[in-house]
């Protein structure tokens, strides 16, 4: 795919799922939109061996729209990155298609691993605002990554990941992220356990109102 193409296709996709937009000239002075299209060309660079000059191009992209997206990293098609500012991509970072971050992201690596040390994002992913996610494993297509989580480990499709450390929440959803662009309401675990301990302190606390009126005849407030 030629350079016009990238870009034409680059204006369609933050069109598409940026409500903001009012024409096509607005989508030029998009962050975004210039760390995506200079890291196309940093990546064919870099795939022919010309590595100073693409790490250069990726370096004053950083610069200038505080993305960074190292020239090695595999970027498929109908990729987003809604206003974009501290996105960190790996190296060896895979993603697929139509894969959408927002800002604060980082797809990176735990410093361990040697060779393949950065996660690949399966097709149709969306991760929110804030999440990390660390290591050479999956996530799988059709996920999300509620804002602000760390994922440690593999993400099995069509999952829904919150908290910290990453936990699955929801599991064999069918909806896509692409035309699914709620980042806010997810799944709340700790939420969830919360309101669990409560329930139980309830249950617990009858059971004692009920052990005390039949031991010693009274009610009494527990």
């Amino acid at each position: 795919m030629g350079l016009m193409s990238f870009i034409q296709e680059e204006i369609q996709i933050i069109r598409e799922r940026d409500p903001a937009i009012r024409s096509n000239w607005e989508v030029l002075l998009y962050p975004s939109f210039k760390a995506v299209i200079r890291y196309r060309i940093a990546h064919k660079l870099y795939n022919k061996k010309h590595y100073f000059l693409a790490r250069w191009i990726s370096q004053r992209t950083v610069r200038k729209t505080g993305i960074e997206i190292h020239p090695g990293a595999q970027i498929g098609k109908g990729f987003f990155i809604d206003h974009g500012n501290g996105v960190v991509i790996g190296e060896t970072t895979v993603i697929g298609d139509n894969v959408t971050l927002y800002q604060g992201v980082t797809l990176g690596g735990t410093g361990k691993e040697k060779g393949k040390r950065h996660p690949t994002i399966e097709d149709n992913v969306m991760i929110s605002v804030g999440a990390k996610v660390i290591g050479s494993f999956t996530v799988g297509e059709n996920s999300k990554i509620g804002a602000g989580s760390v994922v440690l480990s593999e993400v099995p499709p069509n999952s829904t990941v919150v908290g910290i450390p990453g936990r699955i929440v929801k599991q064999d959803n069918v909806r896509v992220p692409r035309l699914d662009m709620d980042q806010i309401h997810l799944p709340d675990p700790v939420l969830h356990d919360i309101e669990q301990l409560k329930k139980q302190n309830q249950e617990l606390s009858l059971e004692l109102r009920k052990l005390s009126e039949q031991i010693f005849g009274v009610n009494e407030e527990i």
